[in-house]
């Protein structure tokens, strides 16, 4: 039964496919892609608390849930026009953006996995498609770069987790594959992600195509960048995430917040289309609904 293609393009050798019927008939996920900060690490959480110590000592208010959604998950937020606007901090822009990385170097190395992260994993790395009887391939797409990747994969259960990810298969946001300012919400580093898992493939095997890709993000911007490489998505948001975009969750989910102005609108999902879900936590991964068998 042919799949009914809605739209497509070709990037990299790949074809990025949406397909609008929620009814189609979607092929065996043969990968896994995971976003890393606020996903498998509490990364996310160390930046909100070194945010809110340079807020405190120059006398401005903490972080509201509200500005902390907005900054979860995109490069350079604490940078943004948005976050100065809100802060009036006394203190020029680069002075902020130098002692927050000052702070940052000194969290980072404190990161721990998130709940469930492990054993996800774990399972996965040993998992097959029922369907096919195929490995599930594993692959990190991250916006944070490199030295600071370093920093928190620094204590040892933090180095096992990420060490289920080749290092071939590691895709950061510094990678020189990236062009300049196309971190997420742009499809780039999912589409790169997909380039590496196909280059280190074992011999004989067909290259794995976006729709046979599964996106594990726990940022809207990250979202975004999945429906748009034509990937299938798990949302599992922070919980301040949650809340505050409740009533948008199915536009989230379809790539359409609004948050975003880069456009390609056409790379978008539609609501309700059956690509993408949101599960609270790591925990909640329905390993039969992907028709993946695990070691549980």
């Amino acid at each position: 039964m042919a799949l009914p293609v809605t739209k497509c393009r070709l990037s990299s050798n790949i074809y990025v496919m949406t397909y609008s019927n929620v009814d189609a008939r979607l092929p065996p996920i043969r990968a896994l892609i995971f976003d890393m900060d606020g996903l498998l690490i509490n990364s996310e959480d160390i930046i909100h608390e070194a945010a809110n110590t340079l807020l405190e000592k120059y006398g401005r208010p903490l972080l509201t849930q509200s500005m902390r959604a907005k900054l979860m998950g995109v490069a350079g937020s604490t940078n943004s026009d948005m976050f100065h606007n809100w802060a009036q901090l006394p203190i020029p822009r680069e002075q902020f953006r130098r002692e927050l990385g000052e702070q940052m170097r000194h969290r980072f190395p404190d990161c721990e996995p998130l709940t469930g992260a492990e054993t996800l994993l774990s399972n996965l790395c040993q998992g097959r498609n029922i369907s096919t009887g195929a490995r599930i391939e594993l692959a990190l797409a991250s916006n944070t770069k490199s030295t600071s990747y370093e920093l928190k994969v620094s204590r040892p259960e933090t180095k096992r987790l990420l060490g289920y990810f080749q290092p071939e298969r590691r895709v950061l946001g510094d990678d020189p594959r990236l062009g300049e300012g196309r971190t997420k919400p742009a499809p780039d580093i999912y589409l790169v992600a997909l380039e590496s898992l196909n280059s280190s493939l074992d011999l004989g095997l067909k290259p794995i195509q976006p729709n046979e890709c599964l996106i594990l993000e726990d940022s809207v911007a990250g979202v975004e960048a999945g429906r748009r490489a034509g990937m299938r998505v798990i949302w599992v948001p922070h919980p301040i995430l949650a809340a505050e975009y409740e009533s948008k969750h199915k536009d989230i989910l379809a790539g359409r917040s609004g948050i975003f102005n880069i456009g390609d609108d056409w790379q978008l999902g539609e609501v309700d289309d059956g690509w993408a879900e949101s599960i609270p936590s790591l925990w909640h991964f329905d390993y039969g609904k992907y028709d993946i068998h695990a070691p549980l």
